[in-house]
């Protein structure tokens, strides 16, 4: 099967009805006096974000901003594979790929598109126009069910390299984010050739354990890996170790699941000590939730981490470094023993660097053919979402020498 499909996103009324009968029938755990947010998501806050879901967020809205742009499906390998697919008016335009993260979606993209594929009517050069492809990644979104197991980075990028071809895209660039930004240089290692380019922020970068990986990283760098080995990653435990036992709860209750995404959101945005809403608006991550609510993707979402991290034998603990400190506590990989140690990557890699992020710029130049390096001063994990503008300018800056 080669064929691509017009898609649009048409969520039954009945399955709105019925998320908002869930929320109102809650019911709520028991929380501990004045721990805030060190334990989780409080009750008090989540409460409210509950009820604004309920009976103030419109999902026909968010449903309308996903339809305002092409959508497409098609089946590759037997994997289905949805995306949005939105061409420049301008005659250079380069094709451009934009993966998204967890826990995000192509929701992700919405305010990027309009910019990227006309930058004429945004302020810009219209010599910056990209055609743009933004899937939902195998697992994700409207690209379900899962083919099987071992749908990995690696494979991902397989899905989407052949994607890219049936659209009529041979050469593109590519964007990624958090797990995008672990696809995007797979996508380039599959196919040099193919690929102008590869731009990326929210980078994780490892140790290998290799004798003197440490020496001469700067005391931000020192900070980055300390923030790195000390980071909440309970989500992460349960998404690699048993992405289906977790998947039960979080797909039966809407306060579970957002709950689960809401914390990342707290987290993961700038500033660290403000609120999600200070950074993403509430309805922006109620779309988001409501995208793996409606889809009930929760389990299949959280199966690349079970691939990347349990399936593929990496092990927790140790960083196998030689300054004497252990590695991150979790799944890392950090593991010298089981190999971080990647092939180095030879398509041009730009990275964009947030305040909120942990990027350590020489692991980062061991792996890939880094050319560009952008540090941001302010700034979190959800880029596209928080700075719009600020992921369009470095994009658009990044690929101008690359065209």
């Amino acid at each position: 099967m080669t064929n691509i499909s017009p898609f649009k996103v048409d969520i039954p009324q009945e399955q709105i009805d019925d998320l908002r009968a869930r929320l109102a029938a809650t019911r709520w755990p028991y929380e501990l006096p004045g721990v805030g947010w060190d334990r989780g998501v409080p009750v008090g806050y989540l409460k409210g974000l509950a009820e604004h879901w309920r009976t103030g967020f419109d999902w026909r809205r968010a449903e309308a901003a996903i339809n305002a742009f092409p959508q497409f499906t098609t089946e590759v390998d037997g994997q289905r594979l949805h995306f949005l697919h939105v061409r420049s008016a301008e005659p250079d335009a380069v094709p451009l790929l934009l993966l998204h993260g967890w826990p995000g979606g192509v929701t992700d993209f919405l305010d990027v598109i309009g910019p990227l594929t006309d930058p004429r009517a945004h302020g810009g050069d219209p010599a910056d126009a990209f055609h743009v492809v933004v899937p939902s990644l195998p697992g994700f979104g409207f690209s379900t069910p899962l083919a099987g197991p071992g749908m990995n980075a690696a494979r991902m990028a397989d899905v989407l390299l052949e994607a890219m071809s049936r659209i009529g895209y041979e050469r593109f660039a590519v964007q990624g984010y958090d797990l995008g930004a672990w696809v995007a240089p797979k996508i380039a290692a599959a196919a040099p050739g193919r690929v102008l380019g590869v731009h990326v922020n929210a980078l994780l970068t490892f140790p290998t354990g290799a004798d003197g990986e440490f020496d001469g990283l700067s005391d931000a760098e020192h900070r980055h890996w300390e923030r790195m080995r000390n980071f909440n990653d309970a989500y992460l435990q349960c998404n690699s170790k048993r992405p289906q036992t977790i998947a039960y709860a979080l797909t039966d209750s809407p306060v579970g699941q957002l709950a689960w995404i809401t914390e990342k959101f707290k987290e993961l945005t700038w500033p660290p000590d403000g609120l999600p809403e200070d950074a993403v608006p509430r309805d922006r991550i109620l779309a988001d939730v409501s995208m793996y609510w409606f889809t009930a993707t929760a389990g299949s979402s959280a199966q690349i981490y079970y691939e990347e991290i349990t399936a593929s034998g990496w092990s927790s603990g140790d960083s196998g470094s030689t300054d004497g400190e252990d590695g991150e506590d979790g799944a890392s990989g950090t593991d010298g023993a089981s190999g971080w140690a990647v092939q180095r990557g030879t398509v041009p890699m730009g990275v964009l660097v947030s305040a909120h992020d942990v990027t350590i710029r020489p692991w980062a130049e061991r792996d890939h053919n880094v050319v560009r390096w952008t540090q941001l001063t302010d700034g979190g994990h959800f880029l596209s979402l928080e700075a719009p503008d600020v992921l369009t300018r470095d994009v658009r800056e990044f690929f101008r020498s690359l065209r």
